[in-house]
């Protein structure tokens, strides 16, 4: 696969049906925003130490993936897609989420300052990247180019997932 097509030097690339579209398109966006989370989550991955928790982040990073192969679908291609985002992926995120808030108890509260250690940092900017992805994503389904609702939902309880994930390591 040749890297370097010279094919977008004009502002325009394919969407996964094949579509062009400029690359300020609002799908383009949504998966340029994933694409950035998936980096900052393979850099908080790294720097775990914790199995359970690098295995969560590996599948969230597969899991955004398939969001990214929606997103870039149209509507009619998008439910040929072999992973889609569903209730079980939400219901998984909402079962650590549930374990961290235990742990987090005496931690939560309603503003923070990123930064504690690396690690904490790299989870916060992970998560206010998330909170982007939502909000544009919002916008394509109140355009009605998204009909799986799980998406938006999904992002919403990743973003509060990465920042309990963040408070639970602020202090190792």
């Amino acid at each position: 696969m040749k890297i370097s097509t010279k094919s977008g030097d004009n502002g325009l690339t394919s969407l996964l049906c094949g579509e062009r579209v400029r690359k300020d398109n609002l799908r383009v966006e949504i998966c340029g925003a994933l694409d950035e989370l998936n980096s900052f989550l393979g850099l908080s991955k790294s720097l775990l130490k914790d199995r359970a928790a690098k295995r969560l982040i590996g599948k969230v990073q597969q899991d955004l993936l398939a969001i990214g192969s929606e997103i870039a679908a149209s509507i009619s291609y998008a439910y040929k897609l072999p992973n889609r985002i569903e209730e079980a992926n939400v219901r998984g995120l909402e079962l650590f989420i549930e374990k961290l808030e235990k742990k987090c108890r005496s931690k939560r509260s309603s503003f923070i300052l990123p930064g504690k250690n690396t690690l904490s940092a790299t989870l916060d900017i992970a998560r206010s990247i998330a909170r982007r992805a939502e909000r544009r994503t919002v916008t394509l389904s109140n355009r009605g180019k998204l009909k799986n609702k799980h998406i938006i939902i999904y992002l919403n309880r990743l973003s509060d997932l990465l920042y309990l994930l963040a408070r639970s390591r602020e202090g190792r």
